[in-house]
């Protein structure tokens, strides 16, 4: 499938492109849950293939001395037949796992399935999500959740845009479904994510109807503006009247008469 992608048009290669990373983002979903596996970026160069698979656990998805990541890079590539070499696999650690919702709903799923209460292990999302700086977050749990009838339980905090661009750009969301012994449970996390200038722990993006009000300059009073234009109208005066005295010394200086050269007495004696 990858080789003959450069032969294809440009629609089947979007097609191909969108199939290929949804089902490696499936994939690595199940292989690499319990290791707080965050999602997937794939990078393609003229000679090859990177695949930056993010987690909270690198160490985990490495494996011992690489064994784990060289694997996952075999199955990869027979699957989509790369070459040999083709395709490069690489784990990187995700800088806040508050501010990643396919962390906090991996977390929240495994938290279920230990066998905790619903209301606890979701305050508790929606509380650590709030500590790690986010304007927002808000979970979902729907499904047979106490007793046979199905239902849905939100629990929310803090602030969340649910329309417009600014909600694509600032909103991160995951959905996870936990199989129960009772039934499956859908969990669906939103966390709205904080301005960041530098694009680390959010958007650089600033939200439309953010208005930054700027203190008023301290505007002078009418008498220190006066004051300030006499003493500027003085040190004028001043500096001209200086500049008169000079002149009037250098004329001085040029019509007086030039001084007699000194006589030596030893002429007058006649020596």
């Amino acid at each position: 499938m990858m080789a003959s992608r450069s032969k294809m048009s440009t629609k089947r290669k979007f097609v191909a492109d969108g199939v290929f990373y949804a089902e490696l983002n499936e994939l690595l979903t199940r292989e690499l849950a319990e290791d707080g596996y965050a999602g997937v970026e794939v990078r393609t160069t003229p000679h090859r293939t990177e695949i930056i698979i993010r987690a909270t656990k690198t160490q985990n998805v490495l494996g011992e001395k690489g064994q784990r990541i060289r694997e996952l890079t075999s199955v990869v590539q027979k699957r989509f037949d790369f070459a040999d070499g083709a395709v490069e696999l690489y784990a990187e650690r995700v800088q806040n796992r508050g501010l990643c919702a396919q962390a906090q709903a991996e977390s929240l799923k495994f938290k279920l399935l230990a066998g905790l209460a619903v209301r606890r292990a979701c305050y508790g999302v929606v509380r650590f999500v709030m500590e790690a700086s986010a304007k927002g977050c808000e979970v979902i749990v729907s499904g047979k959740l106490r007793g046979q009838r199905a239902k849905a339980m939100k629990f929310g905090d803090g602030y969340m845009i649910k329309t417009g661009h600014a909600s694509q750009v600032y909103t991160d969301m995951a959905v996870r479904h936990v199989a129960m012994r009772q039934g499956m449970i859908g969990i669906r996390v939103s966390i709205m994510l904080p301005h960041d200038p530098k694009g680390i722990n959010g958007p650089k993006i600033p939200l439309d109807d953010v208005v930054t009000i700027l203190e008023p300059k301290e505007e002078p009073s009418p008498e220190s503006i006066l004051q300030a234009q006499q003493a500027a109208e003085a040190a004028a005066a001043a500096a001209q009247a200086a500049a008169l005295q000079q002149q009037l010394l250098a004329q001085q200086a040029a019509a007086a008469p030039p001084a007699a050269a000194p006589v030596d007495p030893a002429m007058n004696a006649g020596f």
